[in-house]
């Protein structure tokens, strides 16, 4: 569990500073759907974070929601070239892999 709640803390963070980056970018509305889903993607980390610290009979379903969101986040970032979005999207992908062990 200790690996997925670090994994998730990394992303929420990660999905904050993309985001701020985002709106220092000139083609900021072409970024509309990627912000959206930052903010998105670290909610829910963050919120899957809560459920593992107190052992809730829901960490396996909010792991498994976590997992699809940081995909969509890191497909969404995947498609922006500069560094922020692409290392985002890398830690994106390795925090959706620690919530699909955890939602297991």
């Amino acid at each position: 569990m200790d690996s997925c709640i670090d994994a998730c803390v990394k992303c929420a963070r990660a999905c904050e500073e993309c985001f701020t980056a985002c709106l220092e970018e000139q083609d900021l509305k072409a970024r509309d759907k990627c912000v959206k889903v930052l903010n998105d993607c670290a909610e829910i980390c963050l919120q899957s974070v809560q459920y593992m610290a107190r052992n809730s009979n829901f960490s396996k379903a909010i792991c498994g929601l976590c997992a699809q969101i940081c995909d969509i986040c890191a497909k969404e970032c995947e498609a922006f070239k500069d560094d922020h979005c692409q290392e985002c999207a890398k830690i994106c992908r390795q925090c959706a892999e620690e919530c699909r062990k955890m939602a297991q």
